[in-house]
Order: C-alpha cells, then structure tokens, then sequence
C-alpha cells in the first residue's frame, strides 16, 4: 500500500509523529515529509535520522498557502499538529481553535485539492462529552472532519480519524513528570488519586493510525480498545518499578478543566459503532437535513446503552499497570537504573 508513497506529517516532530515516522522509516515507502513550526525539532530529527527519506517543511496548519505547498505530490497525511494541553487551552481558547479546528480545515482542503488519496486526523478521548477548550476544539475538529468527508464522492481523497485515549509517556503526559519527580526527589503531585484514564502505547496508538490508514471509509472514526486506570495505581506501579516504593505523595486537588474521567465513544456513538475485535468503527451519519425522509421516531436503543469511559472498561490493578509500563522502553529502562528521553 506505501511501496514507494510519499506520507506527510503534520507535527511530524511531536511524540506521536516521531512515532509514527519511526514505523514508517525502515519500510519501502518512498518519502516522509515533516511538516511543523519548529525549526529546532526538525534540525535535530535531521541530525539524528540522518535519512534520505526524510524531508521538512517548515509552516503552520493555520496557515492555508504552507501546508498546500507541502501536501503537492502527496499520498497520504496524517494529521497529528494540534495544541493539546489542557490547562493552557484554558487560558487560551482561541489559539486551540485557530490550529485545531482552522487548521484541521486548512490540511483537509489542501489534501482535497492536491489530490491527496488518505487522510487521518488524530483526535482524543477529550472530544468525546467535552468540557474543557481543548477537547470542545478538538470534538469541532472531529465535526469538520466528518463534514468534508461528505461531499467527496467520486473524487480520490478519502478522509478519516482515529481517537485515543492517554498515550503513556508521550509529550505532556503525567508518567515523565512522575519520573522526573521520582528522581530529584520531589513528592508525586497527583490532582486527584481516583480519576481514571485510559492507557495506551504509541506502538499501540501507531497500530491503530495504520488500520485506519488501510480500512477507513470517508467519515469514519476509529477507536482504540483500551484497559484504565487510577492516577493512584499509576503512581504506585511507578514507585514499585522504581523501587520506592515509601515516595511521599501530594494531592493537589484537579487543575483547570479536568475531567474524573474520559469517554472514548459516547451512548450515541456506541449506537452505531460497529465492533471490529481491537478496535470501534464509528461510521459517519450520512444523512443529509431532510430528517423526514429518514426517521419520525427516536430511537429508544440509544437509551440503553452507556458511554465508553475510562470508569467502566476494563480496570488495571498495579501488577496490571507495572505489566503496561514495562512495554516502554523509557521504564524498562529505569528499572536496570538509566535514563531515556521519553521524547528522543
């Protein structure tokens, strides 16, 4: 499928692009191109890869005429540019909408008039019922995505999503800040220890980019199954790997706009979500607003089912945590006393 493609990033040089151009790298795929702002990034993922393969551009998502230039010639995007973190959203709304809805508005009319044949957009379990600017910009992205998909019968693009749950140790996650409290000796700042989250790999999280890559339909949206767990139990699965066990805690109490805990597929979406073994489809709703043709009655199904959340899939215990955290090399690592970057 990628025998001699060329695949495009966007924010090719945070952990889940790095992730992604990881797996692609050694294969036949003809050219990566690294799409992002950060001029230092790039220049140190040139130096370290040091491949052929590799291409950058330097823009912004926001910035409609930069990415059209870096998507000409393209097969394939994935769509990872975004600002996630939470509190900072907070504080700054319209920046969130600016690179994740505008700018998911900008790679997606570039994909369509350059001609590109796949698109997937990155998206989170904080879309799903959300209540902070971060995952409201986000759940309007997935709302764009969805709405440009509908109208490219009989073209060549196709565009999709897949959604995700907490990607350990990837950039802004809580495990490297645990870590790097562990290690100069500072007491783990936990917001509240029975908030659950769901937990995943990047390898996982790559497996699920190349599915959707492979099986996705215009619209649709995959979702990662995925075990919980308590802030609680990731504390002390650390503490145990790190042998320290006796690390003293503080409970800070929830920053802005935390939720106790997350949803990957609301009740509505669990309506339709087609059950595909790892992973849900969640086929796009393709009708169109003349409901009359289509439905006069509601839909009692939907009325008993529920969401799924972080508090009722499957619930790590500490064995079940530490089990999860040695799958990353950057613990692994830890636990035979060395240190890896997270984001190297």
């Amino acid at each position: 499928m990628f025998e001699n493609k060329t695949l495009l990033i966007t924010g090719g040089t945070g952990s889940f692009g790095n992730a992604v151009l990881k797996r692609f790298l050694d294969t036949d795929i003809g050219e990566i191109r690294i799409f992002s702002r950060d001029e230092k990034k790039q220049d140190d993922m040139r130096k370290a890869y040091s491949n052929p393969k590799l291409k950058f551009y330097i823009g912004d998502v926001r910035d409609y005429q930069s990415i059209l230039n870096a998507t000409r010639g393209v097969d394939f995007i994935y769509h990872a540019a975004a600002l996630k973190q939470v509190p900072s959203c907070e504080f700054h709304p319209m920046e969130a909408v600016k690179t994740n809805v505008i700018g998911t508005e900008n790679v997606l009319e570039a994909a369509i008039q350059n001609k590109v044949k796949r698109v997937v957009c990155l998206s989170t379990d904080k879309a799903v019922y959300p209540i902070n600017a971060m995952g409201i910009s986000k759940a309007m992205m997935e709302k764009v995505m969805v709405a440009k998909s509908r109208n490219l019968e009989g073209l060549d693009t196709v565009i999709c999503g897949t959604r995700y749950g907490n990607v350990m140790a990837s950039r802004g996650s809580v495990i490297p800040l645990f870590v790097d409290q562990i290690l100069k000796g500072k007491p783990l700042t936990i917001t509240d220890p029975k908030m659950t989250r769901f937990m995943m790999t990047l390898e996982d999280a790559v497996d699920l980019v190349l599915y959707a890559f492979e099986h996705g339909d215009n619209g649709d949206i995959f979702v990662q199954k995925a075990p919980a767990a308590t802030i609680e139990v990731l504390a002390e699965a650390l503490k145990d790997l790190m042998k320290l066990k006796d690390h003293p805690v503080i409970i800070m109490g929830t920053r802005h706009g935390e939720k106790a805990y997350e949803a990957l597929l609301s009740r509505e979406e669990m309506a339709v979500s087609i059950d595909q073994g790892d992973y849900y489809r969640v086929p796009a709703d393709q009708r169109d607003l003349n409901y009359e043709k289509y439905v006069e009655q509601g839909d009692l199904h939907i009325t008993e089912l529920e969401d799924y959340n972080s508090h009722n899939t499957d619930r790590l215990d500490v064995e079940g945590m530490k089990e999860l955290l040695l799958k990353l090399e950057f613990v692994r690592a830890l636990t035979e006393d060395r240190y890896i970057d997270p984001e190297a």
